[in-house]
């Protein structure tokens, strides 16, 4: 009768659990159908439903059969496929990840897929599309081996969205150097990585149809042996499981999915990662959705209903003819963006503040030499960067130029160059100094203006007025971006001040500003006046190109404030930095300190900015180098500190507009050709 009984109570559960499960998949179906009817009916032309319905039954004219059959059936169909592949492939990497934030963003695998095909277009060759799908597909997977290897399995959200944002930093910053130097081969490189699923026909659909299908298929075949590795390596291994033939076959598999959504519609933001967040409560309520054979596919579903329902916000709320413009992957970004930060918010974060570097004690002689060393190596390096460049001038000619009595051309050049040079070692020095300040303050080693949002908020409020306004002043720019700086960093320092600037929290809302902002940036770049948006492009990529001396006068200020506070409260700075109770037993009102010298941080960032574009890493490499030279006392690390970064950003500055003259690369995407590997260095050396 026992036996009986439990028969009787678990058949009525798992029934009902099978027939939710069928409900909630009628339902999300159902959504589906009724977005891809309503996408249909969209668009510029005076088409509405009626013509819409005419067109599909054979009876329209022939201009409206051929709107609806030339582009709005294959902008829904693309919007279908992008994001049933998406989801699926974000739910797969999830799964072999063991990571809750694995998705082609956070693993770089767009960020790959970018700069693969950024060089082969840079190269002038002409390839068709299933060409150009295999070149995305090898860089995408590549960007996933780098990451998942980095951050390792299992290991929690922080290294492996470190790691991801990492290495799309650097990653990006070389395309956009490629289509800086190569402008007429790259044409529409920028606004395809937006990611947009207008259409011209359905050519591209069917061409990249077989791709997504035979990878859908292939994951679900795989479902089994996926489930078992989401049980643990050992697990897997006990029931017969070949983990690392699994795991390699899962990550081809979801490369190959993402692709092909790459390759027809550009990258689309975060679909990956929010379709698999939706589904999962699921999970936990339905039995049948735990299995990996009926989750994926319902992720593929989720992610489907995302991109269609971003594709008929955006041309609900913008303007036809504008919305023609504006890629989908805007929405999806924006809209991702946001979930990541509530997500981050709400999670329960049990990682703690990083625990402080090893102290070091330097002394005093070696604190003098290398300061000392770094002085002469950044008179030196000035010197050069005035003297070297299209036209190369002698010692004697600075002489008179600051006397007044150079000749005219040698006049334009120095009034052309000396900004430049000032601009870039104020901007370095500036990101130094604020990355020193969030170190400390956040007692986090891997914390950075750029990874936290800072710069790209920055970069909103100044790009804001660099497209809007062309004749915007240094003052009001640097407005601009102090003011979009502020409200990134109350938005990411006050979500991760609740519980004490945890890692995992700082890090995520950091990361989800950043690709909003980054989205914002797009946004405006493209609906922007074709000169504007040249403009703000270079911008973006760090160049002081153009900077005259009352661009760095508010920049200078900025510094010369940020020294002498850092200076005066040296010993709070190191108090901050060490853990919370210390600052209280010795009185130090520990939240007005903290919030201080965020606020410092931000005006150095936000300056920086405005003077020389966004750059990257020099806020995270310069306190790090510095503290590895003299200790970790702020007296010592400061001024070091200030001086690398100087010696950084004027070195990226001078090697960029000389190497490959008369072409020029800015200085933020120098930097990022030697943060990016730094970075990942300490992430391996953290792991170890």
């Amino acid at each position: 009768m026992a036996v009986t009984a439990t028969t009787l109570t678990t058949r009525p559960s798992a029934a009902a659990s099978r027939t939710g499960a069928a409900a909630v998949t009628a339902a999300l179906l159902l959504l589906v159908a009724a977005l891809a009817v309503v996408d249909i009916t969209q668009g510029t032309a005076a088409v509405g439903p009626s013509e819409v319905w005419k067109a599909l039954t054979g009876r329209a004219d022939p201009g409206d059969a051929s709107v609806v059959i030339a582009s709005r059936l294959p902008r829904m169909t693309a919007a279908l496929l992008v994001g049933a592949v998406l989801g699926t492939a974000g739910a797969a990497l999830q799964a072999i990840s063991r990571n809750v934030l694995a998705s082609p963003d956070t693993l770089a695998v767009n960020a790959g897929s970018y700069l693969a095909l950024g060089i082969a277009a840079a190269t002038g060759i002409s390839l068709p599309l299933l060409a150009s799908s295999g070149i995305a597909f090898a860089g995408g997977l590549a960007a996933a081996a780098v990451v998942l290897g980095l951050s390792g399995l299992g290991a929690g959200t922080v290294r492996l969205v470190l790691a991801g944002s990492a290495l799309t930093l650097g990653l990006t910053a070389v395309t956009e150097g490629l289509l800086l130097l190569f402008p007429e081969e790259t044409h529409g490189l920028y606004e395809w990585n937006q990611g947009s699923v207008a259409q011209n026909g359905f050519d591209g659909v069917l061409q990249t149809a077989p791709i997504g299908v035979v990878g859908l298929i292939g994951l679900v075949l795989l479902a089994r042996r996926v489930d078992a590795l989401v049980l643990g390596d050992d697990a897997a291994r006990g029931v017969g499981v070949p983990v690392r033939a699994t795991r390699v076959t899962a990550v081809v598999l979801a490369a190959l999915l993402s692709t092909s959504a790459v390759t027809l519609a550009g990258p689309v933001g975060f679909v990956g990662l929010c379709a698999p967040a939706l589904v999962r409560p699921l999970g936990r309520r339905f039995r049948a959705f735990t299995r990996s054979r009926a989750r994926l596919p319902l992720a593929g579903l989720a992610g489907a209903a995302l991109v269609l329902g971003s594709d008929v916000l955006l041309r609900a709320l913008v303007p036809s003819d504008l919305a023609v413009a504006v890629p989908t992957g805007v929405v999806t970004s924006l809209v991702g963006a946001l979930f990541l930060i509530v997500m981050a918010a709400r999670v329960r974060d049990t990682a703690g503040a990083a625990p402080p570097d090893k102290l070091r004690i330097r002394s005093r002689t070696a604190f003098i030499g290398t300061t000392a060393v770094l002085v002469v190596v950044l008179v030196g390096l000035t010197i050069a960067a005035v003297l070297v460049g299209d036209s190369k001038l002698l010692l004697g000619d600075v002489v008179n130029w600051a006397q007044g009595r150079a000749g005219q051309t040698v006049s334009f050049v120095l009034d052309t160059r000396v900004p430049r040079v000032l601009a870039a070692l104020l901007a370095g020095a500036a990101l130094a100094l604020a990355g020193t300040l969030i170190q400390a303050v956040t007692r986090n080693p891997l914390a950075d203006p750029g990874i936290l949002g800072v710069t790209n908020g920055a970069a909103v409020g100044a790009v804001l007025l660099v497209t809007t306004v062309p004749a915007a002043g240094s003052w009001s720019i640097a407005a601009g971006a102090f003011t979009g700086a502020a409200l990134s960093a109350v938005l990411v320092f006050g979500l991760a001040a609740k519980g004490g600037f945890r890692q995992n929290r700082l890090v995520l809302v950091g990361f989800g500003v950043a690709t909003g902002s980054a989205a914002v940036v797009s946004l405006l770049i493209i609906l922007t006046d074709p000169f504007n948006a040249t403009k703000a492009l270079t911008w973006l990529a760090g160049s002081t190109y153009g900077r005259t001396l009352p661009d760095v006068v508010p920049l200078a200020v900025a510094l010369v404030i940020g020294l002498a506070v850092a200076v005066a409260r040296r010993t709070e700075l190191d108090l901050v930095s060490l853990d919370e109770d210390t600052p209280r037993l010795l009185g130090l009102h520990l939240g007005r300190g903290r919030l201080g010298f965020l606020i410092l941080s931000v005006l150095l960032s936000a300056t920086a900015v405005a003077a020389a574009g966004t750059i990257g890493f020099v806020g995270l490499v310069a306190p790090h180098a510095a503290r590895a030279l003299v200790g970790r006392r702020h007296v010592r690390v400061v001024p070091v500190a200030v001086l690398l970064g100087a010696v950084l950003v004027c070195a990226a500055d001078l090697v960029g507009r000389t190497a490959i003259a008369p072409a020029q690369l800015g200085a933020g995407l120098m930097t990022a050709v030697i943060g990016t590997p730094y970075f990942l260095y300490l992430l391996v050396r953290s792991r170890r």
